[in-house]
């Protein structure tokens, strides 16, 4: 595993930014950590990163203890809210964040044309910042975390002010680095990037993890079905027996179930019960149906 926990927590002044966090991550993942704002997403994260003490539990990273030394140069992170020295260049950037990695003048000289390759720069690095679009001022702080080639990389937010052409880029050199059997921790709240970048998710709410798996496993087979009939108070019975999931909304009824035949079952219920079905439409278990379903309504 590239990152185990176990009930690792953190409190400030006594109450819980984050409490028994028991998570998994392997290697090569795209491990999507989803939650609403103040869920304690970022207080995971810093921990992991050896920002924050944990006031209790442990957790093992790249084989070694958190904390460890060792470690950190194997790790890359891209806050959310960076700021660059805009009036450097993209190439001086790359150069001032390799001598703080502490790398070695030869390798560093040929690795930064390889990260600016990575992340579609190469070419624009002797321009200054403060000329680069929000898109490529992102992609050069994946090429400045990508510098000491680290195993593990964190991504805090990387798509959340960028437009569709941004997002897409980002989303490509993510789906790069898996190919390069790199490990992606990706904090988002943009659900439907993390649905089409990860493969892993974990749900946090109030700092608890409330479940984690697969992706696929979360949406694999279910489908949302939308009703719209009149009849007796007893069809809406039969549905609800036959539903994993249902709610009622004006006078539409949405249903979730996880075979084509139950989507033939509620048309029967429905003429069979001597009701008249008016509508009946059907759409894929997206990740914000399950985002919703997991966090409840009070989010």
């Amino acid at each position: 595993m590239i990152i185990e926990t176990f009930n690792l927590t953190k409190l400030y002044a006594g109450k819980p930014g984050c409490r028994d966090i028991c998570l998994s991550v392997s290697e090569g993942q795209i491990f999507g950590f989803l939650g609403p704002n103040g869920a304690g997403k970022s207080t995971v994260v810093k921990t992991l990163l050896g920002l924050l003490k944990p006031t209790d539990g442990q957790a093992v990273i790249l084989g070694r203890q958190l904390g460890d030394n060792q470690v950190r140069s194997k790790i890359g992170f891209l806050p959310e809210h960076f700021r660059f020295q805009d009036w450097l260049s993209g190439q001086e950037l790359l150069e001032f964040h390799g001598a703080m990695y502490g790398m070695d003048r030869r390798y560093l000289k040929g690795r930064i044309p390889a990260v600016l390759e990575m992340v579609r720069l190469r070419g624009r690095e002797k321009e200054r910042i403060q000329s680069y679009s929000k898109g490529m001022q992102q992609r050069l702080g994946i090429a400045s975390a990508l510098l000491p080639d680290p195993k593990l990389i964190f991504l805090d937010e990387p798509t959340s002010a960028l437009d569709p052409i941004g997002r897409k880029e980002v989303r490509d050199i993510i789906r790069n680095l898996r190919s390069e059997s790199k490990t992606v921790f990706l904090n988002s709240h943009l659900l439907s990037e993390v649905e089409m970048t990860c493969d892993h998710v974990a749900f946090i709410k109030q700092g608890i993890i409330m479940d984690q798996g697969r992706l696929s496993n979360f949406t694999r087979g279910k489908r949302q079905v939308s009703l719209r009939y009149e009849g007796s108070p007893r069809i809406l019975e039969l549905i609800r027996e036959n539903s994993q999931e249902i709610s009622i909304e004006n006078d539409r009824v949405q249903v979730t179930v996880v075979s084509d035949e139950m989507i033939s079952g509620l048309a029967a219920i429905v003429v069979q019960n001597g009701g008249n079905l008016y509508e009946m439409t059907t759409s894929s278990y997206s990740l914000e149906d399950v985002f919703i379903n997991i966090m409840g309504e009070d989010i």
